[in-house]
């Protein structure tokens, strides 16, 4: 700012107030201060004047860098938060880089606060760290912990894939777990409980799994395994998720089968790839623009006022129909 100022033949406090877009500078002195400091290369350290004042107004996000879902909720993040006045930071998990270091690096960056995509860890922990900083599940709800939570109605999501599946005449479908993934256990519950409701006369079956391709691989060996032993295949599949629906896709279009006149089959996401793939995929939506606006705004209500509750947004999911469900085969 010195620099500028002697360039410019002003006061380094002059230079201050132009900055910081302050009276007491003519026009034509605000002109020349940010001309020469555009000529010599000064850009203004926001960073360190908001970090004088005891504020970063950055929100932390942890996210995990294969989930393309996570990928839709930070586009949706970015908008809320500068209309709010925030920066974003991005922290990454990954092989051999955990939740709890990749949290570590947001509060090391003096992130204000941390909206958690997806998180797997324990309740307890979510607690305490709810108790250090203030923090967002975004998509899974943490009942008893010291954390805001948003997320989509599963069990009406799940309800909306098996309703659609049985309308086309499907009884006999497979579902293939989320594991620990977030949401996982009430789309388990919410599968279970349509099986009963609609198909009762065919036991429900859940496939192990989890949220990524090689899980939807898996569930497709093991199908095409048991159909090449005699065992008749499944009229359909829910998925634990999109990933999981394009693993088992490749997979069973490479033994021959048809999707969808041999078996249907449908996801959980809507993230973007899900309609980019020769046969669009049928998915349960979640609506990641509105899940991202909820988990800004509450991460802000609280850095403005921390005597709030843990609070709670739940949003409703949407069916999309492409072309992976039709009719069962006969």
């Amino acid at each position: 700012m010195e620099d500028v100022a002697q360039r410019a033949g002003v006061s380094r406090a002059l230079v201050s107030i132009v900055f910081r877009d302050q009276p007491g500078a003519s026009r034509e002195t605000r002109e020349r201060v940010l001309r020469v400091a555009d000529e010599i290369g000064y850009r203004l350290d926001n960073a360190a004047r908001l970090l004088a004042r005891g504020r970063s107004k950055t929100l932390g996000v942890l996210m995990a860098v294969r989930q393309t879902f996570h990928a839709d909720l930070v586009e949706g993040v970015y908008p809320e938060a500068e209309r709010l006045g925030y920066d974003v930071l991005l922290s990454a998990t990954g092989p051999g880089r955990g939740e709890g270091k990749a949290v570590e690096a947001l509060l090391a960056h003096r992130c204000e606060a941390v909206l958690l995509l997806g998180t797997e860890a324990e309740p307890a922990d979510l607690d305490a760290l709810g108790r250090r900083t203030v923090a967002v599940s975004v998509g899974r709800r943490v009942p008893h912990a010291r954390v805001d939570s948003v997320h989509t109605a599963e069990g009406k999501g799940v309800r909306l894939a098996m309703d659609h599946l049985v309308e086309l005449g499907h009884r006999d479908i497979v579902h293939i777990d989320g594991g620990k993934g977030p949401g996982s256990a009430e789309r388990r519950r919410a599968y279970r409980a349509a099986m009963r409701r609609h198909c009762s006369e065919v036991e429900p079956r859940i496939l192990p799994g989890d949220h990524t391709e090689a899980s939807g691989i898996e569930a497709g060996r093991l199908l095409l395994a048991e159909r090449d032993a005699g065992r008749a295949l499944p009229t359909a599949v829910l998925a634990g998720n999109d990933r999981c629906a394009m693993g088992l896709m490749m997979t069973l279009a490479r033994g021959g089968l048809d999707i969808p006149r041999d078996l249907s089959i449908v996801g959980y996401d809507d993230s973007h790839l899900s309609h980019l793939m020769p046969l669009g995929l049928t998915t349960v939506r979640q609506d990641a623009p509105l899940l991202a606006e909820h988990a800004v705004r509450f991460a802000v209500e609280r850095l403005e006022d921390d005597r709030l509750e843990p609070r709670e947004a739940v949003v409703d999911p949407k069916l999309v129909v492409r072309g992976t469900t039709g009719e069962p085969r006969g």
